[in-house]
């Protein structure tokens, strides 16, 4: 299984780690040495009367503040800095990764959850590397230096801390372990949540054309109030054990200063050394109240890396072959041999066959769930085929490179996805780094998207909304045309792309297409309109071939192709004829 290397981001920032846990050591070493010089104070100037020390001492105290100060800053400035790159790496990494993967993957997830381990986990595994691993590494050294001076002064009283810490670190370790249980629930939530809220948000206006505004607030409250159930879990968790941990710290200090009391009326120990081992008790007792917390955030980062790796696993199920046969340029010939498809079990296409020659056009039509635009998937390569062959100028496109393939096809999807860009920038989509003004330019034009593009206010640089926003659904497909003519790909792939345009706009378009001889055109439609002039037509039904032809001999044929045309013609041809009669 692949993981999330950790080990390799930090070792990429090591020279940042050393510094500031060398500014660390320093800052411990001071903090250590405070109560040295505290004990100095009591014994030799305030009892031992040696005022002369006075200034010298307290001159010494405020260079341990100032350093302490520099070298705090030093360490957390650092550690932020290392964190935040490796939090940078890990974001980028990943999303790298989810953008490798196969269709199936999206298929099996949601968005909310891709966005909530891109987003939230990923912080928590900066938060993880960061402040917690600060806390953790100082911690533990403070920990053994405070000890051993502890152990310089007073092995009895030394016994104290040694005593009420193993039972510290066992109420953290069970702390741990319940707040464990419940970090994987709560990310789980987090997840369902965001999905609930993306959804909404993408599909407002589907929510409010079916008056679901209600329903819909509803379902969200119900994963709201999961999520804070879980959460009040937590802190209850926290709020059972923290508080135990901050007692026992306080019940040290007392005995400390009890039974030193003792020791310093038996002259075993000076006033100034209890003053100083008060401060070290006082000291260690930072890093054992923190230890709740820290065991929380550590473990909220583990279980998120563990979320993390879990999506590293995943591999690409469509990727380049070994034995890639590499081409300059492919012309566009496309060819299906009895290409069968499968998905989850569900048979989607069945030996489906034809040969398409550069510059020819060929059109598809079928009912709904006929599989149309699963060939448009599998041309693309988004799935494989099941059994068969799909050909790009006679080679299997499963041995030519993945990128290869989707450079020399433009697609013109069903579902209309724009960008929240300027109307330039989304046109631009298909060769960003190259395309010239006129290219876009040349490629609206021929969309016949220039006239209402050209009356907006800022023209191509109108920033289009969300998933085109403020567009009507004839304008986005027209955008969306224009983004795929110029690309200039030697196949043309249009999916119910006119759809929601008038008969002249289509009309205009289609003699765009025609003109664009070089330039293989798969069109899937349900209107015969789109489909007519192709140089050949085939009719899906369950996925295979039922008829197949020119427009002209289908309507010979009077299959399901005649009956669409009578369908979608049949009462105007009739009123057309009492008109002329």
């Amino acid at each position: 299984m692949k993981k999330n290397p950790i080990g390799r981001y930090i070792l990429r920032y090591w020279y940042l780690y050393f510094i500031a846990v060398a500014a660390m050591l320093f800052s411990i070493f001071l903090d250590a040495f405070a109560p040295q010089v505290t004990k100095s104070v009591i014994d030799d100037v305030i009892v031992g009367g040696k005022t002369e020390l006075l200034m010298g001492l307290l001159f010494t105290l405020l260079g341990i503040g100032l350093g302490r100060a520099f070298f705090q800053y030093t360490k957390e400035f650092l550690f932020d800095i290392s964190s935040m790159r490796i939090a940078c790496d890990m974001r980028r990494n990943l999303f790298h990764h989810i953008e490798t993967l196969s269709m199936r993957y999206f298929d099996r997830n949601n968005t909310g959850e891709l966005m909530a381990r891109v987003k939230d986990d990923v912080d928590k595994v900066w938060n993880g590397v960061g402040m917690i691993a600060m806390l953790i590494i100082e911690g533990s050294v403070h920990v053994i230096v405070v000890l051993y001076c502890m152990l310089t002064i007073s092995p009895k009283l030394t016994f104290i801390p040694l005593a009420v810490m193993p039972i510290v670190g066992y109420i953290a370790v069970k702390m741990e372990k319940r707040l464990g249980e419940v970090y994987d629930e709560i990310s789980e939530q987090n997840a369902e949540l965001n999905t609930v809220a993306q959804e909404n948000l993408a599909g407002v206006r589907t929510v409010k054309a079916f008056a679901r505004e209600n329903y819909e607030i509803e379902k969200f409250k119900k994963h709201n109030q999961k999520y804070y159930n879980l959460n009040m879990q937590q802190a209850r968790t926290l709020a059972k054990y923290d508080p135990n941990i901050s007692f026992l710290a306080k019940v040290q200090l007392v005995l400390i200063i009890i039974v030193g009391g003792i020791l310093v009326t038996q002259g075993e120990i000076s006033i100034g050394q209890l003053g100083a081992f008060s401060e070290y008790a006082n000291n260690i007792i930072w890093p054992m109240e923190i230890l709740g917390w820290l065991s929380n955030d550590l473990a909220s980062a583990l279980a998120s890396n563990k979320k993390i790796n879990r999506i590293l696993a995943e591999q690409p199920e469509i990727k380049d072959s070994e034995n890639l046969e590499v081409l300059e340029k492919l012309n566009g010939n496309l060819e299906f041999q009895n290409v069968n498809f499968s998905l989850d079990g569900t048979e989607i296409l069945k030996e489906v066959s034809f040969c398409l020659e550069q510059g020819k056009t060929i059109g598809i039509m079928g009912v709904t769930g006929s599989g149309k635009t699963s060939i448009v998937n599998l041309i693309e390569r988004f799935y494989d085929i099941s059994d068969g062959k799909i050909l790009l100028d006679g080679i299997d496109i499963r041995q030519l490179p993945l990128e290869t393939v989707r450079q020399s096809i433009a697609v013109v999807m069903q579902d209309v996805f724009l960008f929240s860009d300027t109307i330039r920038e989304n046109v631009r989509l298909g060769q960003r780094a190259t395309m010239s003004e006129e290219t876009v330019r040349e490629a609206v034009r021929s969309a016949s998207a220039q006239g209402f593009i050209e009356k907006m206010t800022n023209q191509y640089e109108t920033v289009i909304g969300e998933r085109g926003v403020g567009l009507s659904g004839g304008q986005k497909q027209r955008i969306s045309i224009a983004r795929a003519l110029a690309k200039k790909a030697p196949i043309l792939i249009l999916d119910d792309s006119t759809s929601a345009l008038d008969m002249e706009t289509e009309y205009e378009i289609q003699q765009e297409l025609a003109a664009l001889k070089n330039t293989t055109k798969v069109i899937i439609a349900h209107r015969i309109s789109a489909v007519k002039y192709a140089d050949e037509i085939i009719i899906l039904e369950h996925g295979q071939v039922v008829e197949r032809g020119t427009h002209q001999s289908l309507m010979e044929k009077k299959g399901f192709y005649y009956s669409t045309y009578e369908a979608q013609y049949g009462d105007y041809r009739k009123a057309l004829e009492v008109v002329r009669n």
